[in-house]
């Protein structure tokens, strides 16, 4: 799926330069400014705080298409994430190896939530053999009310369920890069700003992870 940059009067290749140099680099939009500036390139930094609102969704969308086949062991948990000055609670899933399978942030941490969250992650994965998670109730539940489906529709293979908090270091590891982007960000002043950029920090991420085949197919070359 081709992203649509209609209506962007800079080339393509400036907006992505742009989003992918913010979500990378842990920078403010004004230093973005500056830094732009520096290149030739004179856009000020309300337009860059839409820039990356809107196209950085679209590029993590468009990325799964294009991602690596991932284990079907899954480390699923959730970290917490500063918006308006309240928590949030990002919930993300990789498989054994580290792979990034799934991300959203939520405002709540909950049955609802872990479950809008396993759903979302075996629509864009496939279903998993099994999922390591802590001792979180609600996530417990979310993965035994799938089972309930699964058993009830004979659609797919339980999930084998495994609370077991060493083997999700590799996860505990993962959040430290997402979490260390957004501190000289100056914090996210609204939910829905906060999820886009995360969106792409997490595709930055798992570029970095060598987790697609081929970097056009993201819509997101840098050359």
């Amino acid at each position: 799926m081709a992203i649509d940059f209609k209506g962007v009067h800079d080339p393509k290749a400036v907006v992505l330069y742009a989003v992918f140099f913010y979500v990378r680099y842990a920078v403010s939009y004004r230093d973005l400014e500056e830094i732009m500036a520096e290149r030739g390139v004179v856009v000020d930094h309300a337009t860059l705080n839409r820039w990356v609102v809107k196209f950085s969704p679209l590029i993590a969308a468009n990325a799964q298409s294009g991602k690596r086949a991932t284990a079907s062991s899954w480390r699923m948990d959730e970290t917490y994430i500063r918006v308006r000055g309240k928590w949030t609670y990002l919930y993300r899933a990789v498989d054994r190896d580290g792979q990034t399978l799934s991300f959203m942030l939520s405002e709540r941490r909950d049955l609802v939530a872990a479950r809008r969250f396993f759903k979302q992650a075996i629509g864009t994965n496939g279903g998993p053999d099994r999922v390591v998670i802590d001792k979180s109730g609600a996530n417990l539940a979310g993965l035994m009310a799938l089972n309930l489906i699964l058993n009830f529709t004979g659609t797919g293979q339980i999930v084998t369920i495994r609370q077991v908090k060493y083997l999700n270091n590799i996860l505990e590891q993962d959040h430290r890069f997402i979490k260390r982007i957004p501190g000289p960000m100056m914090g996210f002043k609204a939910f829905h700003s906060a999820a886009a950029t995360i969106a792409g920090i997490q595709v930055d991420h798992m570029i970095r992870k060598r987790q697609f085949e081929a970097t056009d197919r993201l819509q997101c070359s840098r050359r």
